[in-house]
């Protein structure tokens, strides 16, 4: 009898299989997002020195406090903004994307189109 993978079980083994080819470097870091049920969250990873570089998520103290949710489109788009303003300033300006094995639609989708308006490249 076959067992039926989950839906998360899915989704590690499309990340998995992106990265193999996903690789972030100091001068063009990984963008990594992971969303959960609740919130967002993105990192900006060094992947040669294996640190991460820029944080943010829909729980940090200035995004929380004006969002009604930190689960929904709006709550990405603010932490795509802000991960971007981040990088910005540390003089980060291109990346490479990494939606770690989610679709590209929806959260994920919102979230780098508002860090491309930003200004980051990718």
């Amino acid at each position: 009898m076959i067992k039926k993978r989950s839906r998360n079980e899915m989704r590690n083994i499309r990340h998995r299989r992106l990265r193999k080819t996903l690789k972030g470097s100091l001068d063009c870091p990984r963008m990594a997002v992971f969303s959960s049920l609740t919130n967002i969250y993105v990192q900006l990873i060094d992947d040669n020195e294996g640190y991460t570089l820029v944080a943010a998520s829909s729980l940090d103290k200035e995004l929380k406090a004006g969002l009604q949710s930190g689960s929904n489109v709006e709550a990405a788009k603010a932490v795509g903004a802000l991960v971007a303003r981040m990088a910005l300033e540390k003089g980060i300006n291109s990346v490479v994307f990494d939606r770690g094995g989610h679709t590209y639609h929806g959260r994920v989708k919102a979230l780098a189109e508002a860090a491309r308006e930003a200004g980051l490249k990718f």
